[in-house]
């Protein structure tokens, strides 16, 4: 299980910068196939949440936070999951520990990671997140 707060930049395909050099040296069997094409074989799949990094750095993209179907992907909270725990609906980064240590606030499912805007003095200030390895 990751959780953490820092936010690292991703290239514009939600990939992780400087993915596509490593898959051109070395495609372990599965050239001549576009990313997108990539992402559909479940075989390639299974070896890419496999063998990441086994962090935060292997959910693939962010998705609607209305979708909770099967990851790798990060999932903002709805207003109404922070608020069972943060009733002011702009938690901060004590009341977020404190949901995740006392299990108000739960861990998604293998590969997926949930994510959510922090406040301090009213204002943004992080975005916290935090799940579950593919490993």
């Amino acid at each position: 299980m990751v959780a953490d707060s820092p936010v690292s930049g991703q290239s514009d395909g939600g990939i992780p910068a400087g993915s596509g050099a490593g898959l051109a040296k070395d495609n372990h069997g599965f050239e001549g196939r576009t990313i997108e094409e990539l992402w559909q074989d479940e075989e390639w799949t299974e070896y890419i949440l496999t063998g990441g990094t086994g962090t935060v750095l292997d959910l693939i993209h962010i998705v609607d936070p209305t979708d909770t179907e099967w990851g790798p992907f990060m999932r903002p909270l709805t207003d109404g999951e922070v608020r069972t725990w943060a009733p002011s609906g702009r938690p901060t980064h004590a009341e977020w520990v404190n949901a995740l240590e006392t299990e108000r606030l739960p861990y998604p499912g293998r590969a997926c990671g949930n994510c959510t805007v922090l406040y301090r003095d009213g204002q943004p200030t992080e975005i916290a997140y935090w799940g579950v390895t593919a490993d």
